[in-house]
């Protein structure tokens, strides 16, 4: 666990090389969670399917009434409730899950604007299939989450909250 105190009274912490989110108040950790980051290691660059480094805030949080395992493409609800019959309908589809907090890079350069920019790259914190493995990263870019840990995270923080990611 390596958790980097900020100035921020709330903020969120990826430890990309743990595979961990942490929430944190008051420099006190709220809560664990386990994540899978991009199969591709860390970068910024769009079309990298890395993960972005830096700080970051949460732009936009999407989906709160959604039901557990609805899927979004897009970042609307497609009416489907996640399955195991549609992964085999759809075994190359990047399942976005639940809820969505999508992210939005704060430092000029490294992860926001030109070819660098978190937002433009759709980069989120997302819900997916609770059969994924998160023994090592397997995402396209995203940080991804288990279903009621998304929703959990989801409820007790607000837009415009920082989060790190950070080896």
């Amino acid at each position: 666990m390596s958790i980097i105190k900020l100035n921020y009274k709330k903020y969120i912490d990826i430890d990309v090389t743990n595979q961990q989110l942490s929430l944190v108040e008051n420099n006190s950790v709220l809560q664990h969670y386990p994540v899978s980051t991009a199969k591709n290691g860390l970068g910024e660059k769009n079309g990298s399917e890395c993960t972005p480094r830096g700080l970051h805030l949460i732009r936009a949080k999407i989906g709160s009434k959604a039901k557990e395992n609805t899927v979004f493409i897009a970042r609307r609800p497609s009416g489907e409730i996640y399955s195991s019959a549609l992964r085999q309908q759809y075994p190359d589809r990047d399942w976005i899950l639940t809820r969505i907090l999508w992210l939005s890079g704060l430092e000029s350069g490294n992860n926001r604007g030109g070819e660098v920019d978190t937002m433009r790259r759709y980069v989120y914190i997302h819900g997916c299939p609770d059969d994924d493995s998160f023994i090592a990263p397997s995402s396209h870019g995203c940080v991804k989450m288990r279903n009621k840990d998304i929703i959990r995270l989801y409820e007790q923080i607000e837009t415009g909250i920082p989060v790190l990611i950070h080896e």
